[in-house]
Formats: structure tokens, C-alpha cells, sequence
């Protein structure tokens, strides 16, 4: 399932790219160089796919991977093995310097492996998290699909699985106890490779000296996925995913807050999915955790059970997803490093939020903080008390009996009468303002003989 995910999310990347007509078109033949530099990690399995994916689509002779690479990850190493085996262009490896652990496992998925002098290729030996040697379980599997890829390739399969497991000796070659590393000379007499002087001379080698060569190169898409799955981008994706979905679950209706905290979460989620890291495992256990805590917060009063499990589940599938098949000692602790900044950002935003946002006059305005708070031993005021009404005079509107209308130049005041009966169209006057009770006085009017101060 991981992979049926991965898969559909590439299709789309290249289909939006249009990367797979960039070399099309008539002309002389073409060759697709792919450079394979520095550490082997997962944002250079789909670049390498989509290469293939290119020439396939392309008139091009041949594809040669441009490795010098210390080593990286197995699984992103598997990914581009697999499409090394799968490619219907012949792919070559050219070894410009160095063809170390991950790297020899590619070298020897194509169909021949050139190297230039002064070239070494091996040290496959894989290792777990903490950066020792995995367990025999992997070893093993690293063994046989070395033995395997070389039987492929007619080369001799013990060589290969000796660059795996130092335990092995082979007679003149390597003696128990070491870790097989060919250097240019014995991989030339061991028939594993061919020394060639540079990329012209390799071409040549291939009947292929008049070809066109075309330097394949990361798109934006590529850059775009990498950026969001990069370790300084992804806290800030998962702080604004989670407080959105915090605001939309405090809010009665589907809002931006909403909107905005899945697309963070998706861009998150998305990019390690392409990247192979996440598969629907690591989704599901994430979504899990959003429902218990959903539970806890919206059904179940207090804090318990389904808390805790929504607690682990999130975090639990944020991290998975972080890792994919075989994690290295980086990737075990970037994932915990990313973990860590997405805690602090959140309390942080939290903090400031509270600390800062009462303060703005605009949300004072739109109602969303109020101005003053009330303590129960002062009581409530159900209305302020406007004491600059007192003396204020106007006319009544209704009979106060004692309570009723008076109208005070353009604003209708509800008045209550001192002590006596004030008939409509009286003038009065405010005399006092207890809270919400402004206190009226009749005046006695000389030329209507009404009641007047």
C-alpha cells in the first residue's frame, strides 16, 4: 500500500511538471547523465524514477548514473535499484571516485559499471538507527540481493556478498574479517568493472562518442517536495496544522482555520509519501490519534484514556512518517528533533496568543476579547453606568408609572420617576443614574402647569 500511494503521488509530480517530453523530439541520439552525489537520501529515489521515467519516453541510448556517494539510506538505495532493474534504457554506472555501501548496491543494478582511476566501490555493510551494524536479519537480505544483482549480471556472487559480510574470505581476494572494498585494479581483473578516463572515453567505450549528452536535473516539483520535508520547514507545517485544527474544533462551522491546518498537514504528509518515507500505516495511526483526541475533547469530559492514546497516536504516526523502511542514525534523530521544535512552536504561538492578541484593539472591537472581566464577589453590571447623564433633560415619551421612555435630544433613554407619577410629554430631568437606572425628576412647566423643579 505504501508503495500504490507513493506511486499515484509520482504519476501526478510528473504529469504537472510535464517532465516526460524534455527530451523528446527527432534528432541525433541522446544520452541521459543522472548525477548520484553526495549522501543517498530519499529525496533522490523519485528524482532517479523520474529520469527513467524520461528516457524511457525519450530517444535516448543510454542513461549513465554519475556516482560518487559515500553511502545513505538502504531503502532509498532499493527504490532506485528497482528502477535501475525495471528501466527498458540501458543504464550504466560511471564510478567518479567513490562507490561506497549504498552506492555499490546501485552500481550493480546496471547493466556494466565503468570506473575512472583511482575509483573504489564496496563497504556495503548496512547498519541500524544507533550506527552499528544491523541485525543478521538484514544482513542476510543485504547478502543475498547483492549475490543476487551479480548473478544477474554474470559476475562472480561471492565477491559481491564479501562486501557485505566481513566474515566471508575468498581466496586472494580477501581473507575473514574484512570488509571487501575494490579499488579500479582488482575490480578490472575481477571483472566487475571497466577503467575508463573520464565521461568522453566512457561514451566511447559505449559506441556512443556522437550522442548528444543531457545533464538531468531536479524540477521544481522535486525542490518543492524536498522543501516541505525538510526538517526547518516541517515543524512550521505541523504547528499551523495542528493550531488550525485546534481553532476549527473550537469553532461551530468549517472555516480558514480548518482549510489552513489540512493543507499544512497534507503538504506535510504529501512530500513524505513521495519521498517514500510515510505509507497509509503511518496515515492511519495519525488519524486514530486525531479521533480519540476528538473523543476526549468534544464527548468525554476530563482528560483519561482516549487522551493518551490520541497523545501517542499523533505523535506516534508524525514520527513514523518520518522515517520509512530503514532509518539511519540522522533520521532517527531528525525525527525527534522535528518532533521536539513542533511541541516548542505550538506552546510558544499558544503562549503569545495569550499573552498578546487580548491586547489588539481590533479584536476588542469585533467582540472576539472582551475589554474588562468581572470578579463574582463585585458582581455583574448588566449595562455600563454613564454617570455624564446626570442633569441631562428631555421630554417623556411614555407615562411613568414609575417606569417608562424619555427622549434626550436624539438618543430614547428608559427612565424610572423619583417617587410620583410623570404623565407623557413631561419634561424631566436625570438626577441621578444607579447601574442601568437613570432616576428622572418632573419640572413644572408654567405655561402648561405641569409639574416642574
Amino acid at each position: 500500500m505504501r508503495f500504490s500511494i507513493r506511486k499515484t503521488l509520482f504519476l501526478f509530480l510528473c504529469i504537472g511538471t510535464g517532465s516526460l517530453n524534455t527530451l523528446s523530439g527527432q534528432g541525433a541520439s541522446k544520452v541521459l547523465q543522472v548525477p548520484v552525489v553526495g549522501t543517498i537520501e530519499m529525496g533522490l529515489a523519485p528524482f532517479i524514477e523520474r529520469s527513467i521515467e524520461e528516457a524511457e519516453s525519450s530517444n535516448v541510448q543510454a542513461l549513465i548514473l554519475d556516482i560518487d556517494t559515500p553511502g545513505g539510506r538502504v531503502d532509498a538505495a532499493e527504490r532506485i535499484v528497482d528502477a535501475v532493474s525495471d528501466s527498458k534504457v540501458p543504464v550504466f554506472a560511471f564510478v567518479n571516485r567513490r562507490a561506497f555501501s549504498a552506492g555499490a548496491l546501485i552500481s550493480l543494478a546496471t547493466e556494466r559499471i565503468y570506473m575512472r582511476p583511482g575509483a573504489v566501490m564496496g563497504a556495503v555493510t548496512p547498519v541500524d538507527g544507533s550506527g552499528t551494524k544491523a541485525s543478521e536479519k538484514i544482513v542476510s537480505a543485504m547478502r543475498s540481493e547483492m549475490r543476487a544483482l551479480a548473478e544477474a549480471r554474470d559476475l562472480d556472487p561471492d565477491i559481491a556478498e564479501a562486501m557485505v559480510d566481513e566474515s566471508l574470505a575468498i581466496p586472494n581476494v580477501i581473507e575473514e574479517g574484512k570488509l571487501l572494498t575494490l579499488t579500479v585494479e582488482e575490480a578490472v581483473d575481477l571483472n566487475y568493472a571497466v577503467e575508463v578516463e573520464d565521461m568522453m572515453a566512457l561514451l566511447e567505450e559505449l559506441g556512443l562518442e556522437e550522442a548528444e549528452v543531457v545533464m538531468a536535473k531536479i524540477n521544481w516539483a522535486e525542490n518543492l517536495v524536498r522543501f516541505f520535508s525538510n526538517p526547518i520547514v516541517a515543524p512550521f507545517l505541523l504547528s499551523l496544522g495542528f493550531l488550525g485544527l485546534m481553532i476549527e474544533i473550537r469553532t461551530p462551522a468549517f472555516g480558514l482555520a480548518g482549510g489552513t491546518g489540512l493543507i499544512a498537514l497534507s503538504l506535510f504528509f504529501g512530500s513524505n509519501v513521495i519521498l517514500g518515507l510515510a505509507g497509509l500505516e503511518d496515515l492511519l495511526l495519525f488519524l486514530a490519534g486525531i479521533v480519540f483526541l476528538g473523543i476526549e475533547t468534544l464527548v468525554i469530559p476530563g482528560f483519561g484514556v482516549f487522551g493518551i492514546l490520541g497523545i501517542v497516536g499523533i505523535l506516534g504516526g508524525i514520527y513514523m512518517s518520518m522515517l520509512g523502511n530503514f532509518p539511519g542514525p540522522e533520521d532517527v534523530s531528525r525525527g525527534g528533533v522535528v518532533l521536539a521544535a513542533t511541541m516548542v512552536l505550538i506552546l510558544f504561538i499558544l503562549w503569545a496568543t495569550i499573552k498578546y492578541l487580548p491586547k489588539n484593539v481590533r479584536l476588542y472591537r469585533s467582540g472576539i476579547f472582551l475589554r474588562t472581566q468581572e470578579d463574582r464577589s463585585e458582581g455583574y453590571e448588566s449595562a455600563e453606568t454613564r454617570e455624564e447623564l446626570v442633569g441631562r433633560e428631555g421630554v417623556s415619551l411614555t407615562d411613568l408609572r414609575p417606569s417608562g421612555f424619555a427622549l434626550f435630544g436624539q438618543e430614547k433613554i428608559d427612565v424610572v420617576s423619583e417617587s410620583e407619577f410623570i404623565e407623557e410629554g413631561t419634561s424631566v430631568r436625570i438626577v441621578s443614574v444607579e447601574g442601568s437606572r437613570h432616576i428622572v425628576r418632573a419640572k413644572r412647566n408654567q405655561t402648561t402647569n405641569r409639574l416642574e423643579s
